[in-house]
């Protein structure tokens, strides 16, 4: 497997260092389980951080603090997370291990040729996870983004402005970036999207449809 597109460098840093929200660390963590090289960069950043806390001079802790805080856990609400009825992964045999792990919801369709699966999260971040199945040949509507969508391709491939995507690549997309994906024609492509905001579809049947289209 050859792969030529990865998250940006402050995306594996924020990996690194457990600032991501958790649906943009698992595409991360997804991506990195395939690529060896974005793994070296994350154990040395790790590394990095881990010698820097050895360096670290200690400091003492008021009188009182563990006590203080033990006390704030105990009073806060617990989050009770709500039922979901058990739903297999879209379609395939060979999902990366983390993802075998998750939980997901159920299956929808949400454009010709194109099917979505929620990704169940147990943390209350700003992203969302989901599986994309997307037939061959799909052209998607041209947009951009009121936030970041993060895609790691599983199986397949697509194409658009930045060049073809294929298995174990990272595509990064934001407010900034217009683009029109093309999955290729050889077979389904399946993609694991982390997703802020939402789509800003372009062009007049993009604004048309746009009420009706929700990733």
């Amino acid at each position: 497997m050859t792969i030529n597109h990865h998250p940006p460098e402050d995306f594996l840093a924020d990996f690194a260092t457990g600032k991501l929200d958790e649906a943009d660390h698992l595409a991360v963590a997804v991506h990195a389980e395939r690529c060896a090289s974005c793994r070296r960069f994350i154990g040395a950043l790790e590394h990095l951080a881990g010698a820097a806390l050895e360096d670290a001079a200690p400091m003492a802790m008021k009188a009182g603090a563990f006590e203080a805080l033990m006390a704030e856990i105990d009073e806060a609400p617990h989050a009770t997370p709500a039922a979901v009825a058990p739903s297999a992964p879209l379609p395939d045999d060979d999902l990366p291990e983390i993802l075998r792990r998750c939980h997901f919801g159920k299956q929808r369709r949400v454009a010709p040729g194109v099917k979505l699966q929620p990704i169940i999260l147990p943390g209350a971040g700003k992203s969302r996870a989901f599986l994309l199945w997307s037939a061959p040949g799909t052209r998607m509507l041209e947009h951009s983004h009121t936030g970041t969508e993060l895609t790691c391709v599983l199986k397949g491939s697509f194409s658009h402005e930045g060049g073809r995507y294929g298995p174990g690549d990272f595509d990064f997309g934001d407010g900034e970036v217009d683009h029109q994906p093309i999955v290729g024609g050889e077979e389904p492509c399946l993609c694991l999207v982390a997703m802020t905001g939402d789509l800003r579809l372009n062009g007049w049947l993009g604004r048309l449809i746009s009420p009706f289209v929700r990733l």
